[in-house]
């Protein structure tokens, strides 16, 4: 019988929950979960920018098909590091039929990744990844197996089909996934797929063992549904409430916004944990667990534990830049941290959590000067065209693109570039053909204060076991007698969250 993680860190993306982060946690007995959202552009990026410390070519040195690292090497690294002033080379935009290159770097990048997470130690290492984003799964999944990653965990959708996927990648066999493709008529299909005898070419006998899968989710609903109609097992649940970072569940029935423009959650968004707990399989409680009295009493409810995303976030070893972290500790110790939960910022239609903060995207002005464009893509969604033809599309993209594609010009109101904005999160903002160098924006669960308390005597930063350290700890008896009701309540924006 595996025994899993308590706690589970979460995971954060663009490269945010990196590789250092999840192998602090995973050292110390918790899950350490990187981020898969993007990371084939992480990764050549990196190498751009000189591979510093030389972590990943360590990293692809591991690589089962010594060729096709080689390959990677060649086409984005760069010693010595590229000019400020020179932009990072693109890589391949996935498709229903991405290119040989475009896959075997994204093998390749997860693979590094898992890897490095995984390096020294026998803890229990995971990747996250969005159902939103389905065009990398398969590739991005098998590199992760490739590096022996012990758990998948996605949210962001409902992902039905990843568990037979596990299972099948863990034999090498070609697999494929169903495709959410706009306005497409029900009695059409459309499939991406990806054999891995024909993308990397490693012998059925190469050992590869099927990770847990684990889904994030907002309702006991959905858990039951998995758990009867996925494609394979799945093994347990995060139960992520709305105060959360990152994306959120969407509200349950007709949106209503506050006067700040913030979804409003109410009765139909409370989650029946005794349902939940019914089903035999372990679960997680994460959005506002981040205390030792919530952890208490997430196990007397009975989850296996909980998951921490906002507390890592800031810490020593997330992949956020430096000099961003450290102005983000010393806005929130100084002024506090009024968190924005953005009903359209995000192209995935998704609530997103927003960390104000002077500067960045979160500014209107200063990302209003953005020219709009899409050299990422990874949020574009395939969708049938009126020839019947399939396009790429995206919210966040030029206007005139988005509609001639056929898409709803209202649809573009606020939207923006997470891609781009993400990747500047972690010190990767790329530098546009008009001038514009990409600005980045942040995200946090409503609880970021928290962080606070790991600052005390005049530090300016803390450390993953500090994190750990303050979670394991006894609760004291204040904090035991917070914990013992059967709701919790915290004020998000303008609006009051049961969890």
């Amino acid at each position: 019988m595996i025994e899993h993680p308590q706690i589970i860190q979460g995971g954060m993306g663009v490269a945010v929950s990196n590789w250092c982060l999840a192998h602090a946690v995973a050292r110390e007995g918790a899950m350490g979960v990187v981020s898969g959202t993007a990371i084939n552009c992480v990764l050549a990026r990196r190498l751009q920018l000189g591979d510093i410390g030389g972590h990943m070519r360590r990293a692809l040195e591991h690589f089962p098909i010594p060729e096709i690292a080689e390959e990677v090497l060649n086409t984005y690294y760069r010693a010595g590091g590229k000019g400020a002033d020179e932009p990072y080379k693109l890589t391949p935009m996935y498709k229903i039929k991405t290119s040989l290159a475009g896959l075997r770097l994204t093998v390749a990048a997860n693979f590094a990744e898992v890897f490095l997470a995984k390096e020294g130690h026998d803890g229990k290492v995971g990747i996250n990844f969005l159902e939103k984003i389905q065009l990398p799964h398969l590739a991005s999944i098998y590199g992760a197996m490739l590096a022996g990653v012990n758990y998948v965990l996605m949210g962001a959708g409902i992902p039905r089909q990843i568990p037979g996927v596990l299972d099948s990648l863990s034999q090498h066999l070609k697999s494929r996934y169903k495709l959410a493709v706009e306005n497409e008529s029900n009695e059409e299909e459309t499939y991406t797929e990806f054999d891995p005898a024909e993308v990397i070419g490693l012998p059925s006998a190469f050992p590869l063992t099927r990770p847990c899968f684990v889904a994030i989710i907002a309702s006991a609903t959905l858990a039951l549904s998995l758990s009867k109609k996925a494609s394979g097992y799945v093994d347990g649940f995060v139960i992520e409430y709305p105060v959360a970072g990152g994306h959120n569940a969407p509200p349950r029935g007709q949106l209503q916004l506050t006067e700040r423009g913030e979804p409003i959650y109410g009765p139909k968004d409370d989650v029946d944990l005794e349902r939940i707990a019914a089903i035999g399989r372990p679960f997680w409680l994460a959005g506002g667990y981040a205390d030792p009295s919530r952890l208490a009493r997430a196990m007397e409810l009975g989850a296996t534990g909980i998951q921490v995303g906002s507390a890592f976030s800031l810490c020593e070893e997330s992949g956020v830049d430096p000099e961003l972290k450290q102005r983000a500790l010393e806005s929130v110790k100084q002024n506090g941290v009024r968190v924005f939960t953005d009903a359209i910022a995000s192209p995935t239609g998704f609530p997103f959590k927003v960390l104000p903060l002077e500067g960045t995207a979160s500014e209107l002005p200063v990302y209003e000067s953005r020219p709009r464009i899409c050299d990422l893509g990874y949020l574009r969604v395939p969708a049938k065209s009126g020839d019947g033809k399939i396009v790429y599309r995206c919210a966040s993209e030029p206007i005139a693109n988005y509609v001639k594609k056929g898409g709803d010009e209202a649809a573009t109101k606020g939207r923006k570039c997470l891609c781009n904005a993400l990747m500047a999160n972690v010190g990767q903002a790329q530098l546009q053909k008009s001038g514009f160098t990409e600005t980045p924006l942040l995200t946090s669960g409503d609880d970021v204060i928290m962080v606070t308390r790991f600052l005390s005597k005049g530090s300016t930063s803390y450390k993953a076991k500090q994190v750990l350290d303050f979670l394991r700890a006894p609760p004291k008896s204040d904090e035991a007698a917070a914990g013992d009701g059967e709701v919790q309540s915290f004020t998000s924006g303008n609006q009051r969250v049961e969890a």
